[in-house]
């Protein structure tokens, strides 16, 4: 049996990259497609088509925002860069001074460091193979969590989709309950006026019966009950094949309305009607609630 999973939910996890922490925190909502936005540091851009590549193997419907976010650790990613030659330069210039003037030099490794461009900070280069694999591996962490929130709020959706699909198929027992009842008070009341106009002489029999036959198939509603049930069942199949099914079963509630709307153009009777209408209001439910379903 499938997972029915939510286009709703959020997930981090935490980790090292390169001697950096990074955070990967994820958040969706409804979408018909997946569209999957994903901020980086500066640094990290190169990572994108990476990460999302991670959320996609595990997520096919929704808008899906990442965000990727770096903080200071032991290794703050800058290096220290000592220029040696041009501190042996200083070195030799200031000694040379100092003799020539007969004066002492004072130099120390701090005095020397202090001298332009013998020292530099740079950024240090990434290697982004293993970035990337580090990356991956923390979003990966990210989208569990966030599919674990997705499978609760799944079988929430589930639930609830499956006590509707009940309350369908009570109106749908009572239509095929109560549709041929609407034909045999169809033909008692055709009767009466029959009776009424002939003034008490024999009604035709045959015309009675003909009459009856026209509005009997006018009014059947067998076929689309039918239809309508077999839809239920195979939505009720979908719902345990698991995600991602949404679009389909979204197609299939399609014709739920289909059938519900023919029933109430068929239906002739004012009880029946408000059936229909309580049976619309049902789906329409349903119909809402797949809108959170991937």
């Amino acid at each position: 049996m499938g997972q029915l999973l939510s286009m709703t939910g959020y997930g981090s996890a935490k980790g090292e990259v390169d001697g950096q922490v990074v955070t990967v925190e994820l958040k969706s909502v409804n979408n018909r497609f997946l569209d999957c936005s994903v901020r980086l540091p500066r640094n990290l851009l190169f990572a994108e088509e990476s990460v999302k590549e991670a959320v996609s193997r595990s997520v096919k419907r929704g808008k899906v925002d990442v965000y990727v976010t770096l903080q200071s650790g032991q290794d703050s990613g800058l290096v220290v860069t000592l220029n040696r030659e041009l501190a042996k330069g200083y070195f030799d210039a200031v000694t040379a001074l100092s003799k020539e003037l007969n004066v002492d030099s004072g130099l120390s490794a701090l005095s020397l460091a202090r001298f332009p461009d013998v020292l530099s900070v740079e950024k240090k280069e990434l290697d982004k193979d293993t970035v990337c694999e580090a990356l991956n591996r923390i979003t990966e962490e990210a989208v569990a969590e966030f599919n674990a929130m997705r499978l609760r709020e799944g079988e929430r959706l589930k639930e609830d989709m499956l006590a509707k699909l009940r309350t369908i198929e009570t109106l749908v027992s009572v239509v095929e309950e109560r549709s041929p009842a609407t034909v045999a008070e169809y033909r008692q009341r055709l009767e009466t006026r029959l009776r009424e106009l002939l003034e008490d002489r024999n009604v035709d029999e045959q015309r009675l019966v003909t009459e009856t036959a026209i509005f009997a198939d006018k009014t059947a509603v067998d076929e689309e009950t039918v239809r309508l049930r077999s839809h239920i069942s195979q939505f009720r199949a979908m719902l345990d094949e698991g995600s991602p099914v949404g679009r389909k079963m979204d197609f299939l509630v399609q014709e739920f309305n289909r059938e519900s709307n023919t029933i109430g153009s068929k239906c002739n009777d004012a009880a029946l009607a408000k059936v229909v209408v309580e049976l619309k209001s049902e789906i329409e439910k349903v119909r809402e609630q797949l809108q959170n379903v991937e």
